[in-house]
């Protein structure tokens, strides 16, 4: 395609934007409030993602091992857990080392506990890690039933609520920025088909005088794309702003605490990126099923 002709298009497809005024307003707004709307649960779900992810990471299931146990038990237990497919790893933990890091887990309070320093209950432990998250909870049934092993904890039902949290979001956010984005796509189809049955005489017109198809449906096609990139202009500087202003005021208070947020650079890049991206695909795909169904050339 020339330049010049696709200079033409491009005018046109301003031309009548302007034209359409009112239709022009809802399209654009049914396309912010959309973006906003996905933006935001977005940006929510990626960091919930952050969150579980570390949170997956750091679960372990902590073999507690019968004090019967000789040091040629343990290994062979040791080697019983390493056998099972879907553990990653498996580490030992002394008696002594356990009560060492209940003291420090309880801090002031953990003093009491010195106490049993020279007659240690706890047993010793190994810790085990998965090569998925979701394989803990097989692996802790397995391993429990192994001889010398009193227990396998892994944090039952907190565990499981996590991950079922987790994918509820995920189909819950699906099923939402779905809706939503037909919802603007069909507005911005009105929109479109509007533009069309006001400009019937002169793409008759068009056609009579031998232009072609693509010349015809291309205004339509850059229209579209337009109402869809003017709808993401707005969402992309309110949710860069609240979300520099949130991470500002977030990061500071989490250095430390194993719960952190995604750094603004290049996170909110992405997302605006991807607003712009939904914003030009919801346009054009708007106009295409106009163009499709109103204009039959």
């Amino acid at each position: 395609m020339k330049i010049r002709t696709l200079g033409r298009h491009a005018r046109e497809s301003f031309k009548s934007i302007g034209r359409n005024g009112w239709m022009t307003f809802a399209s654009v707004s049914a396309v912010t409030v959309t973006l906003i709307l996905v933006g935001v649960f977005f940006v929510i779900m990626m960091n919930l993602n952050k969150v579980a992810q570390t949170i997956e990471e750091d679960v372990q299931i902590r073999v507690h091992i019968d004090v019967a146990a000789n040091d040629e038990d343990q290994q062979k237990l040791k080697s019983a857990i390493e056998n099972i497919s879907e553990v990653q790893s498996v580490k030992f933990s002394s008696k002594e080392q356990e009560l060492k890091d209940l003291i420090k887990s309880m801090g002031e309070d953990g003093q009491a506990f010195k106490l049993f320093e020279q007659d240690n209950p706890l047993n010793d432990v190994f810790i085990v890690k998965t090569k998925k998250p979701q394989d803990t909870m097989n692996s802790a049934k397995e391993i429990g039933k192994l001889e010398y092993v009193t227990k396998a904890v892994y944090g039952k039902g907190t565990v499981e609520k996590l991950f079922n949290f987790i994918k509820a979001s995920r189909n819950v956010g699906i099923v939402l920025i779905a809706g939503l984005f037909f919802t603007a796509v069909f507005l911005i189809s009105n929109t479109i088909k509007i533009t069309i049955i006001a400009r019937r005489r002169e793409i008759k017109i068009m056609r009579l005088v031998g232009a072609t198809n693509n010349f015809i449906r291309w205004p339509f096609f850059l229209e579209g794309l337009w109402l869809g990139i003017l709808g993401a202009i707005l969402p992309i500087i309110l949710i860069s702003i609240a979300y520099y202003n949130a991470y500002e005021y977030l990061a500071p208070k989490l250095i430390g605490n194993f719960i952190q947020i995604l750094p603004y650079s290049p996170f909110m890049y992405q997302v605006s990126g991807l607003l712009l991206l939904m914003g030009g695909l919801i346009g054009v795909w708007g106009s295409v099923m106009s163009v499709r169904k109103f204009l039959k050339v």
